[in-house]
């Protein structure tokens, strides 16, 4: 695995320019890359996979700034009370954000410039390429589906995280110990400051709409995001953390296995009990300190019950219609995506599988659960 400054090095070689911005982004960097020279025991396409991972977030950080450079008129783009969907994994969250994504009146993250921001969306004419470069790199990596797909497929916020390296998108892909313990204490306003400069740029030349944004890990980080989005509102989606986390592992050892030959489903579960359980007691606090009034709760059965109902009482929360053709869009969402809910794995569960005891966690969120239940 290369240093942080190799790799720097190469992303402006490669795309010929040499600005990054912030140096915000150097620590997460550097921690990141000896972490996984030191730890992650990548073969040989997780080193592959991660080495072009990172040059990708680090060009994609000069192509922004290049374009920023070329027309500082982006700073002046609005974002106006985005609506922050955040929760623990495996809690209807995603299904939420496609939902929302039906509603043609809003503006959510798309896959592809998620992945690719640049150029900006606004700049292109005719169908983006990008759009359906996508679609054939999700189908080459053939990744097993964990969540909802199809539709308007939205993303999750990790990737522009990435962008500033404090991203639990690296601790999915490798063993980073390191990382991942100083990534839990890390400050995180830089990273949502520069969520706040690209999301500008992805809206530039574009009709303004409020944004729909999800990301589960937002959970840790609330204080930071607050002081980029200070008018954000949140949606949060509950359900037993004893039957989520199973499946949070069941994730992280699908995803790492691929590249690692040494598995550790020990650290997985100590991980992910780790960073959730503390995401969730650091959310209660933000809450408690007068922003409860800034959060629409919903529960998973409710969800699953009736998604529309759901969503038409944030709507209503939001004091925001609900279009027929919105509705329209979310009851064939929901309905092509019915097969998927109603698959299960046969076998062994996730906890079952990695010998987890889901009362020995329930410790761990005891007071979520208190606060939530029934």
């Amino acid at each position: 695995m290369q240093t942080a400054k190799a790799f720097m090095d190469q992303a402006q070689r490669q795309s010929g320019l040499s600005d990054f911005g912030p140096d915000s982004f150097r620590e997460g960097l550097e921690v990141l890359t000896d972490s996984l020279s030191q730890e992650a025991r990548l073969n040989e396409l997780g080193e592959q996979f991660l080495s072009h991972r990172i040059v990708t977030h680090l060009t994609q950080r000069l192509q922004v700034e290049e374009w920023y450079r070329r027309h500082p008129e982006i700073d002046d783009e609005p974002i106006d009370k985005p609506l922050f969907g955040l929760s623990l994994p495996r809690t209807g969250s995603t299904a939420l954000s496609f939902l929302l994504a039906e509603d043609p009146e809003i503006r959510y993250l798309r896959r592809w410039e998620a992945a690719q921001p640049c150029p900006p969306p606004g700049t292109v004419e005719g169908d983006d390429p990008r759009a359906v470069e996508e679609r054939q790199k999700q189908q080459r990596a053939g990744l097993q589906s964990h969540t909802p797909s199809g539709g308007k497929e939205a993303a999750e916020c990790q990737d522009l995280m990435a962008l500033d390296f404090k991203s639990h998108i690296f601790q999915a892909f490798a063993y980073v110990p390191r990382y991942s313990a100083w990534l839990l204490d890390a400050d995180l306003e830089s990273t949502y400051r520069y969520q706040r400069r690209v999301l500008k740029l992805l809206q530039w030349q574009m009709p303004t709409r409020p944004w729909r944004l999800k990301c589960p890990t937002h959970l840790l980080f609330l204080d930071d995001l607050n002081k980029a989005f200070p008018d954000a509102r949140f949606v949060m989606t509950h359900r037993d953390p004893a039957e989520v986390i199973p499946s949070v592992v069941d994730v992280y050892a699908d995803i790492l296995c691929r590249f690692t030959e040494h598995s550790d489903n020990d650290y997985l579960i100590e991980l992910n009990l780790q960073h959730w359980s503390k995401g969730m007691e650091r959310t209660l606090a933000f809450r408690d300190k007068g922003h409860e009034h800034r959060f629409y709760d919903i529960a998973f059965s409710d969800m699953q019950a009736d998604p529309i109902v759901q969503v038409c009482g944030l709507y209503g929360w939001m004091g925001e219609a609900v279009s027929e053709a919105f509705r329209e869009g979310m009851a064939r969402w929901w309905q092509d995506n019915e097969s998927q809910r109603q698959s299960r794995p046969k076998g062994l569960s996730p906890g079952q599988r990695y010998g987890i005891d889901v009362e020995a966690m329930r410790p761990y969120f005891a007071g979520y659960c208190q606060r939530f239940s029934g």
